[in-house]
């Protein structure tokens, strides 16, 4: 039962988090034999405020 995590800063729409799920299962089916059933997803939503990045809080980045 593989697990993975993706950790990514808030603000993804419940459909990219569905578009994410469904391209990573075919990939885990197709590359790994793992049939999507198998396979756990969690998502952990990060303000920018709690992620650090190059040595500054990302929410004081420019935006990209």
């Amino acid at each position: 039962m593989p697990v993975v995590h993706i950790h990514m800063y808030k603000g993804r729409t419940m459909a990219q988090k569905k578009e994410l799920v469904s391209r990573c299962a075919k990939d885990f089916e197709e590359v790994c034999n793992i049939k999507p059933e198998s396979l756990h997803i969690l998502f952990q939503d990060i303000d920018k405020e709690d992620w650090r990045t190059r040595g500054t809080l990302a929410s004081e980045l420019p935006a990209r």
